[in-house]
């Protein structure tokens, strides 16, 4: 897809050189099956100045910011899932407490964990949730910025990290089913980490499906 956001802008420098106007550019990469706005976001990098040659618009450093931002972006999300797992299984393990763990020290961790968990999610999901927004407010200004290769290469990681985690999940949970070791607490622990995964998995997957029907 980074190709593609190549031939796009290579095609709209092109055309801007030959002398066609950018309500003809846009017409032609209709007619190819180029969406409304990834030709939006190419011709808009073309201030509209009377020069001989297409006078682009400054974009300062944009890989730098696009990279840090969508860093900080997966990074949050990662944390956000790990101590929303771990919250969710401290829950579990106090509803279905072990009987042969000495209850005083198991207690203290619990409470540990807890705490941890909750301060995770306390500072990482207001930043998840801040970032995400500027970035998607970003992308709907630029569309272009869709085929942004470093935003791509980390939403594949995050498929493959959520796609590594349901594999060894299931893998795991049949494991123990065929061993007759299942209980109750496993049973419940396996499917949230299944929820959070198979959430994470899905809707980044839709996403990727979305940007090349539209490509």
């Amino acid at each position: 897809m980074a190709a593609g956001s190549q031939e796009l802008e290579g095609f709209v420098r092109e055309a801007l050189m030959r002398g066609q106007s950018k309500e003809a550019t846009a017409q032609a990469l209709a007619a190819a099956g180029w969406s409304a706005e990834q030709t939006r976001g190419a011709l808009d990098a073309y201030a509209d100045v009377g020069f001989v040659l297409p006078v682009p618009k400054p974009r300062a450093s944009l890989s730098a910011r696009e990279a840090f931002a969508y860093l900080v972006l997966f990074s949050t999300l990662y944390l956000v899932a790990c101590s929303l797992g771990s919250l969710l299984f401290d829950f579990i393990n106090l509803a279905w407490p072990d009987a042969v763990d000495d209850y005083g020290y198991w207690r203290r961790s619990i409470d540990d964990s807890l705490r941890w968990a909750v301060s995770a999610l306390s500072i990482g999901f207001p930043v998840f949730a801040f970032v995400a927004h500027r970035v998607a407010r970003d992308v709907a200004r630029h569309p272009i910025k869709r085929l942004s290769p470093v935003r791509r290469w980390l939403t594949y990681l995050t498929l493959f990290l959520a796609a590594t985690v349901l594999i060894g999940d299931m893998t795991v949970l049949v494991y123990n089913l065929l061993g007759g070791e299942i209980s109750l607490r496993f049973l419940v622990k396996s499917l949230v980490v299944g929820a959070i995964a198979g959430t994470i998995f899905g809707y980044y997957l839709w996403d990727l499906r979305r940007e090349e029907n539209q490509a």
